[in-house]
């Protein structure tokens, strides 16, 4: 693959020489483990690298055996889109351990995965790079791509926990080229979700505390309140009660192929996730709807699915 890059701080073009990427004004970004970096080392992902370098293949259908990923990634790209991955570039934002990534690479796409959280050495063992796959830590709003070299970009589970997701989806958009797709979701406001008392009062104090020990914290209380979950396992009406009164995520009701095993590793990745992330944005089809058509894009198509709201939309020719 030919990847054009850029200072993701001046936007003038750079080049990589030795273990370093070097800009004309002699700007160095270190290349460590055969990624390039382009953020500093602790910033408000952390939590997030934490717990995909524990869970590096939990997500990953290889290692479920159940679809899940491909699912999700069918049902975003479309039919056609998906179909027609091979020979396709796509740039992978906000990658974590590569759960889409192994879609996208088995269907023959080449594959830029970025994530400003160091899940990229995650997915790097999972991944390694060649000739079809480069990984990059990297800033979303900050990426160090010359514009408009992507046919796809792709951007799953990762908005809403970006500082500004309206700049977000408008720095994605701009990696686009022309006649070219951008896939995303987000969060969408639910009433249910603020009868969430457990989930919002922990997320309160995990947040605010060094992720080392929230991973802790939370692995613990996946430990006492999952058997909660699993006593009703079949029941929907359980589930929902559980929802609400413990501040554990369990997927005993949407994904009941999963063994006990892959439930428990399941549960602790997201009630992690969940109770730990920085910023927790949420929008509505109608508002994510009407910001990516202000954006330009055509064949603009959003619907509610996964985590909230999925969309794509197509950049004019």
């Amino acid at each position: 693959m030919n990847i054009l890059w850029k200072d993701p701080e001046s936007c003038v073009e750079i080049i990589k020489k030795g273990d370093f990427f070097i800009s004309e004004s002699n700007k160095k970004y270190r290349i460590l483990n055969k990624i390039p970096r382009f953020v500093n080392k602790k910033n408000y992902t952390n939590a997030f690298g934490i717990q995909w370098n524990y869970f590096k293949k939990t997500q990953l259908d290889s290692y479920s055996k159940f679809p899940l990923s491909e699912q999700r990634l069918k049902r975003c790209l479309g039919k056609d889109l998906f179909l027609n991955l091979k020979g396709k570039l796509v740039l992978e934002a906000g990658c974590g351990a590569g759960r889409f990534t192994e879609i996208l690479l088995d269907n023959n796409a080449g594959v830029v995965s970025i994530d400003m959280s160091n899940a990229v050495e995650a997915n790097q063992e999972n991944f390694p790079q060649n000739e079809h796959h480069v990984i990059a830590q990297a800033d979303i709003c900050k990426l160090p791509f010359i514009e408009e070299q992507f046919d796809i970009v792709l951007c799953l589970g990762v908005i809403q926990h970006t500082k500004h997701p309206e700049q977000t989806l408008k720095a994605l958009y701009e990696q686009v080229k022309p006649g070219g797709w951008l896939i995303v979701d987000h969060y969408i406001f639910s009433w249910s979700y603020a009868t969430q008392i457990a989930k919002i009062v922990s997320r309160f104090v995990l947040k605010r505390i060094k992720p080392e020990k929230s991973f802790l914290i939370t692995g613990f209380l996946v430990k006492v309140f999952l058997p909660l979950h699993r006593l009703g396992k079949g029941s929907r009406i359980w589930q929902a009660i559980m929802r609400r009164v413990t501040p554990v995520v369990s997927y005993y009701n949407d994904f009941p192929e999963l063994s006990d095993e892959l439930q428990e590793e399941w549960a602790l990745l997201d009630t992690h996730d969940n109770l730990t992330d920085y910023y927790k944005h949420f929008t509505t089809k109608r508002k994510f709807k009407h910001s990516m058509k202000e954006l330009g894009m055509d064949n603009v198509e959003c619907w509610n699915a996964g985590i909230g709201v999925e969309g794509r939309g197509k950049k004019p020719n």
